[in-house]
């Protein structure tokens, strides 16, 4: 077979597992709309015609059921609008999540608007049961398909064969970057840098396949069918333009990395000026109506799981109580938003004096100058404490420190002063919000983590924070609990 049939058949191979993908999203869809929509006409009405009152001359005789066919086509047509099945936001991130959210809100305010033009008198219980139990199925099908998606994409399956084009240092970053992150759905298979194979070696893994020069023929020999420029100057607008034109010829996607770290897609607003497409990247702002949202979130958050888990509370209490002498409830200083110190509450899970033991246990296994004080099979801890760490129990106090706005559902991880002592000015900048009960660290493998990747994950939390990314951090929460790693 000839190196442009295999090209060929990338591509073709590319956008077929996109095209079976998003049918599958598609069938799911319906079979969600189409189940909550008669579901809810089925719990407000039963199996009776219930006619739709209305003043003017629109014949709604055929009752709710009319109204749920054209809810059903409707959302579906919305879902499709909002480009929620787009092959650039599914597999990862919150923006997929986001649109399926935005399209089935403004679908119920498009249908408010209509029944208050043409007067029509509609069930706001039919609706209101419809509106969230939807969005979450839909939201609830969408994950399981992503959980699907990316075990084959760790078999090698369902993935584009990508070719990073840049220079070495920027190609580096880029690779590191995608090859940490799991479901991006990018197969690096090779890298063009301004030396080529003269400078002998890999790029973070990726083999060096030629120059700049060589990009068409690394193209057939990789039978790659994705190109991401990483960065070089040696390659002028002009050039740059004729290789646009070649990939599309080839029908190769190209995708243009950018020199920013860790900015997650909302913050991130593109704007063709004279033919330049300008990015622009808010900063983040965490006052005004994001602040009393996130706030009204951990208020109502807090309150409930308070309510829900009391019978367990009072479990718990009473095992720590009777495993070993001491306090029910130990209280440790933390440093929560802008340096502030609090008193964080936490079910005794270690002997009475852990804390005077801390620095020599430190001291002995090396690790005092590291902000990050973890103590390798802790001898300090209790039996039953084991327990409750191993499933995060020990932490439920802390929904009173969210409740009394010292901490959040969400947020960085809440560390001791002596290790703020050892941040620099990077690590600071999480300080800017208050600290959370669970956050990207604890879902990505909590103690397990480096420090270094501990920083990143909060400071990405920090640069890019939303409700949505709250929601989904708390439902993943929920996933390494029941199946813990890295619990200490």
């Amino acid at each position: 077979m000839a190196v442009g049939e295999a090209r060929a058949i990338g591509v073709l191979r590319r956008k077929s597992w996109q095209r079976a993908f998003a049918v599958r999203l598609f069938t799911s869809d319906v079979i969600v709309v189409v189940i909550t929509v008669f579901a809810s006409q089925f719990i407000w009405f039963g199996f009776n015609t219930v006619p739709v009152a209305t003043e003017t001359p629109v014949d709604l005789s055929a009752g709710y059921t009319l109204v749920s066919l054209v809810l059903i086509v409707s959302w579906m047509l919305m879902l499709d609008a909002f480009a929620t099945r787009d092959h650039k936001v599914i597999g990862s991130g919150t923006l997929e999540y986001k649109r399926v959210a935005d399209a089935t809100i403004r679908l119920f305010g498009l249908f408010a608007i209509v029944a208050f033009l043409f007067k029509i008198e509609l069930a706001r219980g039919y609706f209101l049961t419809a509106l969230p139990f939807g969005m979450l199925l839909l939201i609830a099908t969408r994950w399981r398909w992503r959980q699907w998606l990316r075990a084959r994409q760790a078999r090698g399956l369902y993935v584009s064969r990508a070719l990073l084009l840049g220079e070495r240092l920027k190609t580096a970053h880029v690779a590191a970057t995608i090859t940490r992150t799991p479901g991006s759905g990018l197969k690096l298979v090779g890298a063009l840098t301004r030396e080529g194979t003269i400078r002998k070696g890999p790029v973070h893994g990726v083999p060096i396949v030629g120059d700049y020069s060589d990009l068409l023929t690394a193209l057939d020999d990789t039978n790659a069918d994705t190109v991401i420029l990483t960065g070089a100057d040696e390659i002028s607008p002009e050039d740059m333009r004729r290789v646009g034109w070649e990939l599309e010829a080839r029908d190769v996607e190209l995708i243009v990395a950018p020199a920013l770290t860790d900015v997650a897609g909302p913050r991130i607003h593109s704007r063709p000026v004279a033919g330049l497409p300008l990015i622009h990247v808010s900063y983040p702002q965490f006052e005004g109506v994001k602040r009393v949202t996130k706030r009204t979130f951990d208020i109502v958050g807090s309150a409930l799981l308070i309510l829900l888990s009391s019978p367990g509370l009072i479990w718990v209490a009473i095992a720590v109580k009777r495993s070993s002498p001491g306090n029910i409830v130990y209280r440790q200083e933390r440093i929560g938003r802008h340096g502030v110190t609090f008193g964080m509450y936490k079910f005794r899970s270690m002997v009475q004096d852990a804390d005077d033991q801390l620095e020599s246990l430190l001291d002995a296994q090396g690790t005092s100058d590291t902000p990050l004080f973890k103590v390798t099979n802790d001898p300090r801890i209790t039996p039953i404490g084991k327990i409750l760490r191993k499933y995060s129990i020990d932490e439920l106090p802390q929904l009173f420190n969210v409740l009394f706005g010292e901490m959040s559902l969400v947020g960085p991880r809440p560390q001791r002063a002596a290790e703020v002592a050892l941040y620099d000015d990077a690590a600071h900048r999480r300080l800017i919000m208050k600290p959370g009960m669970s956050g990207l660290w604890q879902v990505s493998g909590r103690s397990n983590l480096s420090w270094e990747d501990s920083i990143r994950l909060d400071l990405y939390y920090v640069e890019n924070w939303s409700l949505t990314a709250d929601i989904l951090i708390l439902w993943r929460t929920v996933r390494a609990v029941v199946a813990p790693e890295g619990a200490v």
